[in-house]
């Protein structure tokens, strides 16, 4: 079962939490493959420091979201927060994964916002 099919049964969630939770669980994936990416470079270690954080909070974010819990609302700023650090400093690198995780970060951002 793909990630849509599985949260599209969880009666409780709105659209807009459904599209929250597809958006941090690809901020995840992609965190986690920009911080791989980074590993070894010093000039990338904050990058792979932000990239890290995300995926953990994102990845939480979405399973409060899930489970309805009532700390979601309050993580979703934190979330949103750096998700828009983390794409500010994946931006500045030419790196077609950084370029790619900021595009993904953006999105994840504003639908937090929106949770928030």
């Amino acid at each position: 079962m793909s990630l849509s099919e599985t949260v599209s049964e969880i009666d409780h969630l709105s659209e807009e939490q459904r599209e929250c939770i597809q958006n941090c669980t690809r901020a995840t994936e992609v965190c986690e493959w920009c911080a791989d990416e980074c590993l070894g470079s010093e000039e990338m270690e904050q990058c792979a420091r932000l990239c890290r954080d995300v995926a953990d909070i994102a990845s939480l974010h979405a399973r409060l979201m899930a489970r309805d819990s009532d700390y979601s609302g309050h993580l979703a700023e934190a979330c949103a927060d750096a998700c828009e650090d983390c794409a500010d400093e994946c931006e500045s690198h030419d790196s077609d994964h950084c370029q790619q995780c900021a595009e993904v970060l953006r999105d994840c951002a504003e639908t937090c916002r929106s949770m928030a």
